[in-house]
């Protein structure tokens, strides 16, 4: 039957479509900060229902811990969905793949007691690889940055730029070449490598060994790879089926809408679900926005809610503001809410989850920026030229601290009122609903509100 006629039909008559007319719908989280958000603490309370968590961007550069029956797993490239037995974990083609962390990760994983990941991963056979020298060569990089600038973009290291360079530059490699002929394979391989060493002399890369490797890689990897966009589209248009995408990284370190030049080198907007997966925005439903209750950012760059002194270092601390992937200390501030609406603006979230809660219950007094001002005068949008980020002065909303332990809180009702307060006052501002509110580490430390 024609699709396209007979949905003129029903529109020329008047009749509704029937619900499944487009295919399932897709439930989208992201991070609406600098990454950190506890996203992985979201996206594992929906994937206990869910029948497919897909991956669609970054690459290793990420890091989700999810806690579960008191084990604690740290996730990199790995969908978070993989804990769930039930689950198909999907790595979409926009992911940039380093395949002996991949197979670590899971070995690593598996140790701790997660077994059959490997039946229950599929991979997109467009997805790139993040090859050993890209990882060198993004330590190469950084030393440059610094020689040259005095300063880096203070990267995981991971090979993520290097690898969308080379995607960016057409001479990437991907999935479906390790799988395919493997001489052509080498051969390409090798001119990639030579290209590398045009550029960075120093760089040295043994390719008869990596070759080997990535041979037997190839076998471990044969059984999970699919092509991605069938593979979605069969789930998308099968029987109703509950499909999650968890983003890495988060709205401010987007490659176009982030803090340039000191960003990621993916979208981890809602757009890159769409490219990441090779699925249409109409199969897009609910995008819920991940935001702490405070604000922290990795590495450098411009923070203007950061506090350098002692409100700094008691959310440090008491959050445990560490880098899952690098061990690097995050910088903190107060929550921003001019990044929030900013995330918001791109991504349209339909809710949000406000997470680390509990981190502000013994301050004094807590404060919300609301607006940017720049020559005393506020701006409307949040400013593209970092320069100008560095100079803009932050007004702030200041509330009572609640002074009170919520982490024993499991519904709204067992929160102080101050503390509810200050939820309310972030949601009316931001103008999107807050449906969950984390106080803790564990799953049953989300209160749902709605």
């Amino acid at each position: 039957k024609n699709h396209k006629n007979s949905n003129q039909g029903a529109a020329a008559t008047g009749q509704k479509r029937p619900r499944n007319e487009f295919g399932n719908k897709v439930t989208v989280v992201l991070g609406a900060q600098w990454g950190d958000e506890g996203k992985g603490k979201v996206v594992d309370l929906l994937a206990t229902e869910a029948d497919f968590v897909c991956r669609c961007q970054g690459g290793n550069n990420a890091g989700h811990t999810v806690v579960v029956d008191g084990k604690e797993y740290d996730f990199h490239l790995l969908p978070s969905g993989i804990i769930n037995p039930k689950s198909i974990s999907l790595i979409g083609n926009g992911v940039v793949i380093h395949l002996p962390g991949l197979f670590e990760e899971g070995d690593k994983n598996d140790k701790k007691g997660l077994k059959g990941w490997d039946k229950r991963l599929i991979v997109s056979d467009r997805a790139h690889i993040v090859f050993d020298f890209h990882q060198i060569v993004d330590g190469l990089q950084e030393s440059e940055r610094q020689a040259q600038e005095g300063k880096n973009i203070g990267t995981t290291k991971k090979g993520i730029g290097p690898a969308y360079s080379s995607k960016a530059s057409r001479t990437g490699l991907r999935v479906c070449d390790l799988l395919g002929d493997f001489k052509d394979f080498s051969t390409r391989f090798k001119n990639l490598v030579r290209q590398y060493q045009s550029m960075y002399p120093s760089l040295e890369v043994d390719v008869e060994d990596q070759l080997k490797q990535l041979k037997e890689y190839a076998e471990r990897l044969r059984p999970m790879v699919r092509d991605g966009v069938y593979y979605m589209y069969e789930a998308l248009h099968g029987p109703p089926k509950k499909i999650l995408v968890e983003g890495a990284n988060a709205a401010l370190l987007d490659i176009d809408f982030g803090t340039y030049p000191f960003v990621t080198s993916s979208n981890c907007t809602v757009g890159g679900v769409c490219t990441g997966l090779g699925i249409p925005p109409l199969n897009i439903g609910d995008v819920f926005g991940v935001s702490k209750a405070y604000t922290t950012r990795v590495g450098i760059g411009a923070f203007p809610t950061e506090q350098l002194n002692a409100v700094g270092e008691l959310l440090q601390t008491r959050g445990h503001e560490v880098g899952v992937t690098t061990g690097r200390k995050r910088r903190c501030g107060w929550l921003d809410l001019v990044i929030v609406r900013y995330a918001h603006m791109i991504n349209g979230f339909t809710a949000i989850a406000l997470t680390k809660l509990d981190i502000l219950d013994v301050l004094d007094e807590i404060k919300v920026g609301i607006a940017y001002k720049l020559n005393g005068k506020r701006i409307p949008h949040f400013p593209a030229n970092m320069d100008v980020l560095h100079k803009v002065e932050v007004e702030y909303e200041t509330f009572p601290g609640w002074k009170t332990d919520t982490s024993a809180a499991r519904k709204w009702n067992d929160l102080p009122s101050k503390a509810q307060n200050y939820i309310r006052f972030i949601e009316n501002h931001i103008g999107v609903p807050i449906k969950w509110v984390g106080v803790g580490k564990s799953r049953e430390c989300m209160i749902q509100m709605f």
